[in-house]
């Protein structure tokens, strides 16, 4: 969606709710909400792998499969309904997904060697950190890459439908770098729409709430995408 028209898109309604908040404010606190979700994913994580809950959650047929359905509905649910929630089921939503997101983590550390997971991360947040700084500080309004940006996402969910009826794996290397270079450019972008948002909602206290929220899920999205396709690339798998 266009900056110049996410007004039109929320409503546009504004209400004196709360003092004006400056900018670097609100861009620290929805990158707080986003850390809070990391932080978040990755306890349940870890707790499901220490205590071999992992191993009890996925002995359940499908579950993984109603997991992410439920991950799914979580996202198009809020993303639908981010003007009529409330603030408080607004960031509910947001920790529910984390730790949906958590419980399906939490099979990568059966998956894939722990120093190798740490050094993926650890690379993951460094990417990730560059391209929120370039966002923050870019004068140029990054939302003109939107339809190359929907063209890469259509490209990789392609990829990886095909891939599960024919063999692509000498491919999947390029798409691990499609998937990173995408969600890079994702990293600038959505950190740019904090701006944005900021600037419509500042004097519109609720909404202002909902929305940092909101692009701190996205922000969260752009981080888990962006390990998983480094982590793909780079990790190295258990015997």
């Amino acid at each position: 969606m266009d900056y110049q028209n996410m007004n039109q898109y929320y409503g546009g309604a504004y209400g004196a709710a709360k003092e004006y908040e400056s900018l670097e404010r609100y861009t620290a606190k929805t990158f707080g909400w986003m850390f809070l979700g990391l932080m978040t994913t990755f306890l349940i994580a870890i707790t499901g792998y220490a205590t071999g809950l992992v191993f009890y959650v996925f002995a359940v047929p499908y579950l993984i499969f109603a997991l992410g359905i439920a991950e799914i509905g979580v996202v198009l649910f809020l993303s639908a309904r981010i003007t009529k929630v409330s603030v408080g089921t607004a960031r509910a939503l947001f920790l529910v997904y984390s730790v949906l997101n958590g419980v399906v983590f939490s099979a990568y550390f059966l998956m894939y060697d722990l120093a190798s997971l740490v050094l993926v991360f650890g690379a993951t947040a460094l990417f990730f950190g560059i391209m929120a700084a370039v966002g923050y500080a870019a004068k140029v309004d990054l939302s003109s890459l939107k339809n190359f940006l929907v063209g890469g996402l259509v490209f990789l969910l392609v990829f990886w439908v095909a891939s599960m009826f024919i063999n692509l794996q000498r491919f999947e290397l390029v798409a691990c770098a499609v998937g990173v270079f995408i969600f890079l450019i994702f990293t600038a972008y959505d950190t740019q729409k904090i701006r944005a948002y900021h600037q419509i909602y500042c004097h519109d206290g609720q909404m202002a709430e909902k929305a940092s929220v909101f692009a701190a899920l996205q922000l969260y999205l752009d981080f888990i995408n962006l390990f998983l396709y480094l982590l793909r690339a780079m990790g190295r798998r258990r015997n």
